[in-house]
């Protein structure tokens, strides 16, 4: 038993710097910028004042120091960068179903680190709301490289109480645990019968909030494989489906059209942006996506 234990925290600590080499390389080499230009600051303050020069905004003139030295002065601004980032992250029992090299778990734990250290390479602080359909963890917001190796080995290795999804609850909690202004990403698959929009509309008007959809392609539709047995990964159910049978394929497509399109139509009514992102695309790509429809 000992052995086990410890070769199954050498995997896990394995797994982490797998994990931390490749997303932070990322962040420091593709999104540093690009996050830093879609997450702005709390606000502009005050630096200093400077002469006049070609090209500066006749706006920014400070007209009590040019009369004062009879020559024209501007006021210089800078951006009070630092932000609170919370990660949103669903850990119910869908998330881990996957058919491609990884399950969505191992993904999203992924692009969560990518995130996380985009973060803190802005100088920005990173919580984490791990949730099911009750709220599994809270991670603190911190900054530095320790605390989000912190954070990914809680993704890799967290085991929930709950295997069920509740989006609405863990907004409901951010809203009211989270008292000033931050950005944050829901990180899920979004597999919740339950309508969220309400908690979705209240947590938007108060945050700045961006959401992934992780998902496997798997799940968009059902292959023709003939008899299939089936397990719900939150219910534990277990069902047989005729896959051969036309009507039974058509009716998993439009089920599955319809959720994309509630979805869709749920984040665009809140005004928030989102994004669905499969595990066999770059979320490389799907990142810098979101980064630059936001700038």
């Amino acid at each position: 038993m000992e052995n086990k234990n410890v070769n199954e925290a050498n995997e896990l600590l394995k797994k982490v710097r797998q994990i931390e080499i490749k997303t932070r390389g990322l962040s420091n080499n593709i999104f540093a910028g690009e996050y830093h230009t879609a997450f702005k600051g709390r606000g502009m303050t005050f630096a200093e004042v400077r002469e006049y020069q070609a090209g500066d905004d006749v706006r920014s003139i400070d007209w009590n120091v040019t009369a004062r030295y009879s020559k024209p002065f501007i006021k210089v601004f800078e951006e009070e960068r630092e932000l609170t980032v919370m990660l949103l992250v669903d850990v119910s029992g869908s998330d881990d179903f996957g058919t491609a090299t990884q399950t969505k778990r191992e993904y999203l734990t992924e692009v969560a680190a990518t995130l996380a250290f985009s973060a803190t390479t802005n100088n920005d602080k990173i919580g984490v709301i791990l949730f099911s359909d009750k709220i599994e963890k809270y991670i603190p917001p911190q900054k530095g490289k320790k605390h989000i190796l912190f954070i990914i080995r809680e993704l890799l290795s967290f085991e929930p109480e709950s295997r069920k999804t509740d989006i609405g609850f863990a907004l409901r909690y951010f809203t009211n645990m989270q008292k000033k202004r931050c950005s944050a990403f829901i990180i899920s698959d979004f597999i919740d019968e339950k309508d969220y929009s309400k908690e979705l509309l209240i947590a938007g008007k108060k945050h700045d909030i961006a959401a992934l959809n992780i998902y496997d392609p798997r799940e968009t539709e059902l292959p023709n494989v003939g008899l299939m047995k089936v397990k719900d990964a939150e219910t534990d159910e277990d069902m047989w489906i005729d896959t051969s049978d036309k009507n039974t394929r058509k009716a998993y497509d439009d089920y599955v059209r319809n959720q994309r399109e509630n979805r869709e139509q749920t984040f665009s009514k809140c005004g928030l942006d989102y994004i669905e992102v499969s595990t066999t695309d770059d979320y490389v790509k799907s990142l810098m996506k979101l980064f630059k429809k936001r700038a």
